[in-house]
């Protein structure tokens, strides 16, 4: 059973795990990654990457994801399409559910990052994908010429309804309760705003997606109180992420109130030999650069276990 049993499985291949895979198979450590969407994770449908170091000018997420898939390919990393259901230990090993099969590795490094925060109204689940979207760059270009809604306050709301304004007449940028978007991008949205292109609803809860002949057609919200109507083409929802947890339930990882993965500073789970980074860890910075950086400081950690292991 000896040559069935990798040395390390690494569940995602988001930016964490592929810079965890860069250091791991340039030391000869056997390391195979399991991703059930998309190589690269958030970080490969995000427009535009302007604060990863090094790259001046900024760089396209999905570039940046390349770069990142073609070096651990090259020093080595087996990179497989699969979604794990499960995790479980037998004594030392790992035995990790991927599409009901079992592997076996000695350690196990979780960085399956985060998904996107649904708003739970009527009409979300019903029109996803018929006028409902999670990713601007995706979908974006879907919406020449049309009316849009974009939903939320943050940074990521921000920064997608500016990458939508190449497309659309008009966005209706609909915020809870206050602007908590950076500075900087609330500079760079300000020209759309004071040319009419996006409208700003503070204090405005939306309430409904509404359809016509199968499609978005309108955003029923409540701004200050008082309930308005928003016709729109399509609807883009922005209001944050969840672990991608769920898999882990009677693992024994412990998690954070949240569903963030605790670890301790090896960035070591509760579980000996399984280990967590990125933006799946309770703690982490949800940052593409800092996520590269503990999947590296990872895979540092797991060489360190392996040898302990092997002594």
């Amino acid at each position: 059973m000896e040559e069935n049993i990798r040395d390390v499985i690494m569940i995602g291949a988001g930016p964490s795990s592929l810079a965890a895979a860069i250091y791991t198979t340039r030391e000869d450590i056997d390391t195979v990654l399991y991703e059930k969407s998309a190589i690269g994770g958030l970080a490969a449908i995000t427009d535009m990457v302007d604060n990863y170091p090094g790259f001046p000018d900024g760089i396209e997420g999905l570039t940046l994801a390349g770069h990142l898939e073609k070096q651990a390919e090259r020093f080595g990393a087996h990179i497989e399409f699969g979604q794990v259901d499960a995790i479980a230990t037998d004594g030392d090993i790992k035995v990790v559910t991927v599409d009901g099969s079992d592997v076996r590795a000695k350690t196990v490094l979780i960085a399956t990052g985060s998904d996107y925060k649904k708003i739970g109204v009527p009409g979300e689940a019903e029109l996803y994908g018929r006028g409902v979207h999670y990713c601007a760059t995706c979908d974006g270009a879907f919406y020449r010429e049309k009316r849009l809604v974009v939903i939320g306050g943050g940074n990521s709301a921000f920064q997608e309804a500016i990458f939508l304004t190449r497309y659309a007449t008009h966005i209706d940028l609909l915020v809870r309760s206050d602007i908590r978007a950076s500075d900087v991008l609330q500079h760079d949205m300000q020209q759309y705003i004071d040319s009419g292109q996006v409208t700003v609803h503070l204090n405005t809860t939306t309430e409904e997606i509404v359809s016509t002949d199968g499609r978005v057609s309108q955003v029923k919200a409540i701004k200050d109180g008082n309930p308005i109507a928003i016709d729109t083409d399509g609807v883009f929802v922005f209001v944050g992420l969840s672990p991608n947890t769920g898999f882990l339930e009677g693992s024994g990882i412990e998690l954070d109130e949240v569903g963030l993965i605790k670890t301790n500073a090896h960035l070591e789970t509760s579980i000996p030999g399984i280990f967590a980074s990125g933006d799946v860890r309770s703690g982490a910075t949800m940052q593409i650069a800092s996520a590269v950086g503990e999947g590296a400081a990872a895979a540092l950690s797991i060489r360190e276990y392996l040898d302990n292991l092997n002594r």
